[in-house]
C-alpha cells in the first residue's frame, strides 16, 4: 500500500504569522485535492527562519496558538501536517530558551511527534536556538515507520544512519537551505537516502528572506538514490507515491547495511577515545 505524500516550497515570502498559516491552509487544501494523506512544509514554515530577533517574539509553547490553528487546519482539511515553528522549552544550564522544532499532526489534529533541531547552522541558529537533546524522534504513518531531522541535521551521515539502525523507513527532513549551497540538495540528499536505504523527503524554503535567498530544490528521493519528484526554485507543491515495495526491493540490491564491520569501527573509536554511545553535551544540558 503506498503513501501519497504532498511537499509544500513555499510560501515565496514570509510575510508574518498569519500570512503563513494561510498559505499552509491553501496548501493543505491542494495536498487533499491531490489525494495526500498528508502534507510536508518547510524548517520554520509558520515563523520565518530568517527573521532576527522575531524568532524569540513568535516563539511559543509545543501546544500554543501555532498548534492549536493548525491542528484546525488538519482536522478541516483531512489531511496530516508537518511544520515548523520556535518552541519554547527549558534547558537545565540556560533556564527557558527556544528550539527550532518541527511538529507533526494527524488528520484529526492529534499530536503524532515533535523534534527539535540537534546540529545548528552558524550564528544564524546558535544566536537564537539551543540544540535540541534527542537525535531519534519517530512516528507511524501509513503503514511506514517515520523520522525527523531539520535542514542541516542530514548533512550529518551519523545522524541519518542512526535513523536507518532504529527502523526508520522514511526521513522527513523540512530545510531551509540557501544559496550557494544546492549541492545539498542535488547530491547529499540522494546519497544519504542510498546509503542508509530509505525514503528521503526534502522540503526546503523559496525566494528570498532577509539576507537569504533560498534555493529550493524540494525533493522527495526513492533508496536507490533516484529522485521521485523535484521542484525548481519558486512556490511548488509536490505530490507523490511513496510504495514500501521499493524499500524492500532496494534493500534486496543494496547490502551495506548488513554488511557493515561494527566490530572494526568500535576498535577504531575506542582507539580515538570517541564514545558513540555517550550522551552529547546537548543531552546533558537540556531537559525533553
Amino acid at each position: 500500500m503506498t503513501v501519497t505524500v504532498s511537499l509544500f516550497q513555499g510560501p515565496e515570502f514570509s510575510g508574518d504569522v498569519d500570512t503563513n498559516l494561510a498559505a499552509l491552509d491553501a496548501a493543505a487544501e491542494s495536498a487533499a485535492a491531490a489525494g495526500a494523506s498528508i502534507l510536508v512544509t518547510p524548517e520554520m514554515s509558520v515563523s520565518g527562519y530568517d527573521i532576527g530577533d522575531l524568532v524569540l517574539e513568535r516563539a511559543e509553547p509545543f501546544d500554543g496558538p501555532i498548534f492549536r490553528t493548525v491542528s484546525a487546519i488538519a482536522r478541516s482539511r483531512c489531511v496530516a501536517i508537518v511544520y515548523g515553528y520556535p518552541e519554547i522549552g527549558h534547558s537545565k544550564v540556560r533556564g527557558d530558551t527556544v528550539f527550532n522544532a518541527v511538529q507533526v499532526v494527524d488528520a484529526s489534529g492529534r499530536s503524532l511527534a515533535r523534534y527539535r533541531k540537534t546540529h545548528l547552522f552558524g550564528e544564524l541558529d546558535r544566536t537564537h536556538f539551543t540544540p535540541g537533546p534527542e537525535l531519534l524522534v519517530q512516528f507511524d504513518f501509513g503503514g511506514l515507520r517515520c523520522g525527523l531531522l531539520t535542514c542541516y541535521d542530514v548533512e550529518f551521515p551519523e545522524a541519518v544512519r542512526a535513523h536507518a539502525d532504529a527502523g526508520t523507513q522514511w526521513l522527513v527532513v523540512p530545510t531551509g537551505l540557501m544559496t550557494p549551497f544546492e549541492i545539498i540538495a542535488t547530491h547529499v540528499v540522494p546519497t544519504r537516502a542510498y546509503e542508509s536505504q530509505l525514503f528521503v523527503t526534502y522540503v526546503n524554503r523559496c525566494g528570498t528572506e532577509a539576507e537569504l535567498t533560498y534555493c529550493g530544490l524540494t525533493c522527495a528521493v526513492a533508496p536507490s538514490g533516484t529522485d521521485i519528484a523535484r521542484a525548481g526554485a519558486h512556490e511548488q507543491l509536490l505530490t507523490v507515491e511513496l510504495d514500501p515495495a521499493e524499500l524492500t526491493r532496494s534493500r534486496a540490491v543494496n547490502t551495506h547495511l548488513g554488511d557493515r564491520r561494527h566490530d572494526l569501527y568500535r576498535t577504531v573509536l575506542s582507539r580515538t577515545g570517541l564514545d558513540p554511545t555517550g550522551p552529547s553535551r546537548a543531552e546533558q544540558e537540556t531537559d525533553r
